[in-house]
């Protein structure tokens, strides 16, 4: 066991005698040490209840003959962080969760790891820890948290927080009085849980149960329901298998299971923000994946489900229907079934006994909402390497658009001109300096967006940037713009009535500027100037890649 170089030896009595002063009895010292890589915290409404998840898992893997340690990492609240520079620590905190179970892990020789995740930068963080470390490994996430109910002459109508950065905009708009958006903000959240809708949060759950490393209901299952507690226990006994029989991440996650998680995220109409991170697993993993496989998938993938932001459906709905095993036996012609799971089970044998119980919530195949998937990447001479879109969420209307750029650098110089009504019908609004590298951090824009929607105009006003949108964006907003404009992409290039032309059914992303015209204007931009010099985002800033290659470290 790798967990012999801290218990086993004359010379390790001193780590013994640590281990006895953390409840370590003699016998332990025979068993295998697992590590319950737990991401609790009491600011993130996804991660309150994580202490209950760990003591099922243990209990399992106490069961199975193993000793369990819990130990823990950090957790960004993206909607607590939204609209102001914390964001910009967002997506950096993938890298650090990630190198920080790397280091746990090693530092203590664990013998195998349960991950405990369940917001949005947290499970990629740690499908990387686990891939890079190769550790026999399950995944258990919190689980969703429940829609609100908001009641109103029309009855009672589901909402998330999506619905309440929507309001923001008809606010500000005059469709919704201050006192309806403090009503609608005490109901939105309801309690513990990743919110509701199917956003990046519960994309990533859903997918990790997907590529095969979480059991079957990993991504629906409701925060609040039992069946929680008990599958979490039951991740704590199967890992006691998974070591037994050395069955590994890299076992589970390569190309096919890859293959498996992209397919169903088309059918989900799933987060943006789900490309970024499944190409960062593929990277840790080794896997070559090139970002116009996307659309390849995309182009043969049914859209099946229409959940929340695009539609009325949340995460609940999408468990009662029959959750991922039901939706995975929806596209079995198009899915790698001979793909291993930590169920020790291929794809084919998990999705047997599954079967669709509300086919308002998951289409057939003969019924989809689209022959395409929700996902598309849009390339063109304003983005040579990809932007992405959730065509899933974009108005018919806005499909194909032509219209006048409005340039702002930063997220907040938008959000003022929108909340100001200045921006006009037809116009295209182009955030830049938001990447990876200019932002820093690729900030998640959701309040633009949502102010868009909440005023009626994401069915007139397109959205373009080189940073981010959350899960719970709709409308016509193209995010992850590659190169960004800190690194001299063509947004940098971009003016202030330059005419852009969307066209998602072609996947192109283009401005009615030559490659010469583009040339010249970059040619005179001075030297792009990193808006933070100290801390964690100098050194981040200094490391990460571009988005279309997953915003990985490089060098």
């Amino acid at each position: 066991m790798k967990s012999d170089a801290v218990k086993k030896g004359i010379e390790r009595a001193p780590h013994r005698a640590l281990l006895h002063a953390v409840g370590c009895g003699q016998a332990d010292m025979d068993k295998p040490f697992v590590g319950i890589i737990n991401s609790f915290s009491e600011i993130v409404p996804g991660h309150i209840h994580l202490r209950g998840i760990a003591e099922a898992v243990k209990a399992g893997v106490h069961s199975g003959g193993g000793i369990p340690f819990e130990v823990n990492t950090i957790a960004v609240c993206d909607g607590i962080a939204m609209n102001h520079p914390g964001m910009k620590y967002s997506l950096p905190s993938r890298e650090l969760i990630a190198d920080s179970v790397e280091i746990l892990a090693e530092a203590h020789a664990f013998d195998a790891l349960v991950f405990i995740p369940n917001c949005d930068k947290i499970v990629p963080g740690m499908l990387m820890a686990a891939v890079r470390l190769n550790l026999p490994a399950i995944f258990i996430s919190g689980g969703p948290m429940l829609a609100g109910r908001l009641g109103s002459y029309n009855g009672i109508k589901q909402v998330d927080l999506s619905s309440l950065f929507e309001a923001v905009g008809k606010v500000a708009s005059g469709q919704m009085t201050a006192e309806e958006l403090e009503q609608l903000e005490e109901l939105a959240c309801p309690g513990c849980g990743s919110c509701a809708g199917m956003f990046t949060a519960n994309t990533m759950n859903c997918l990790t149960e997907a590529m095969g490393m979480g059991l079957a209901g990993h991504g629906t299952i409701p925060a609040v329901d039992a069946r929680r507690g008990h599958l979490a226990k039951k991740a704590g006994q199967q890992i006691m298998e998974l070591l037994a029989n050395n069955i590994r991440p890299r076992d589970i996650i390569n190309k096919d299971s890859i293959h498996n998680a992209f397919t169903v995220d088309m059918a989900l109409g799933g987060s943006t923000n789900s490309i970024l991170h499944l190409l960062a697993v593929a990277h840790e993993a080794g896997i070559d994946l090139p970002l116009s496989m996307v659309n390849e998938i995309s182009e043969r993938t049914p859209y099946l489900c229409k959940l929340s932001p695009a539609g009325d459906n949340h995460l609940e709905d999408l468990d009662r229907a029959g959750g991922i095993s039901a939706v995975m036996r929806e596209l079995q012609g198009l899915l790698k079934l001979a793909s291993r799971t930590v169920a020790d089970k291929s794809v084919a044998e998990i999705i047997a006994d599954s079967r669709v119980v509300d086919r308002e919530v998951i289409h057939s195949t003969t019924n989809a909402y689209s022959t395409t998937g929700g996902i598309a990447i849009l390339f063109g001479n304003l983005a040579p390497d990809g932007g992405v879109v959730k065509r899933a969420a974009v108005a018919p209307e806005m499909m194909v658009h032509q219209g006048a750029a409005r340039i702002f650098n930063s997220e907040e110089e938008a959000t003022t001109a929108i909340m100001s009504g200045s921006i006009k019908p037809g116009e295209v609004v182009v955030i830049r300096y938001e990447g990876p590298k200019g932002g820093p951090g690729m900030r998640e824009m959701l309040t633009p967006t949502s102010i868009l929607s909440g005023m009626g105009m994401d069915k007139e006003v397109a959205l373009i940037t080189d940073g981010r949108f959350s899960g719970a964006t709709r409308g016509a907003a193209i995010g992850h713009v590659s190169p960004e404009a800190a690194s001299r992409g063509p947004i940098a290039a971009l003016r202030n009535g330059d005419i852009i032309k969307i066209d998602i059914p072609n996947y192109k992303l283009e401005v009615e500027l030559t490659d010469k015209e583009i040339f010249e204007r970059l040619a005179r931009l001075a030297d792009f100037e990193p808006k933070v010099k100290t801390g964690y985002l100098k050194y981040y800033a200094e490391k990460v890649g571009s988005a279309n290659t997953g915003a990985v470290f490089s060098g």
